[in-house]
């Protein structure tokens, strides 16, 4: 049964690692962790602001299932392992969540790239019919 109070202590670990990684902004668009939506995946800066805000969410959440696992252990008892580690992992699961809507949302709060522009127009005013540059004809 010790096994079982083991589970929210490394899903605690691990989640918390991954907030602190967040808190630190080391994170990174490529990986396969933190907050990614549409929005936070649309820049270096929004990514970097949704997984600060939703670091400490995270840390308290890998802080709820360490601690969950070693009230289970302390119990002593199969009963107050199991019901420890489910309220645990439940609580965590909750904050963690809740942690990705609050980066979500503050990730939707930073503008979206400029588009970058055409080939061949070198940051002139393109339109429809081209550059904004008028070229005199050779007559």
């Amino acid at each position: 049964m010790f096994a079982i109070a083991l589970v929210p202590i490394v899903l605690g670990l691990v989640v918390g690692w991954g907030g602190f990684l967040g808190f630190r902004e080391r994170l990174t668009r490529e990986g396969g962790t933190g907050v990614r939506t549409a929005a936070s995946l649309r820049s270096d800066a929004a990514f970097k602001l949704a997984n600060r805000v939703a670091s400490v969410p995270t840390l308290a959440g890998g802080a709820v299932g360490v601690l969950a696992g070693l009230a289970g252990i302390a119990t002593g008892t199969t009963a107050g392992i199991i019901a420890a580690a489910f309220v645990g992992v439940l609580g965590m699961l909750a904050l963690v969540v809740g942690g990705g809507v609050l980066g979500a949302r503050a990730a939707l709060t930073v503008p979206a790239p400029a588009p970058a522009a055409p080939a061949g127009c070198s940051g002139c005013a393109c339109g429809a019919g081209g550059c904004g540059v008028f070229q005199k004809a050779d007559s």
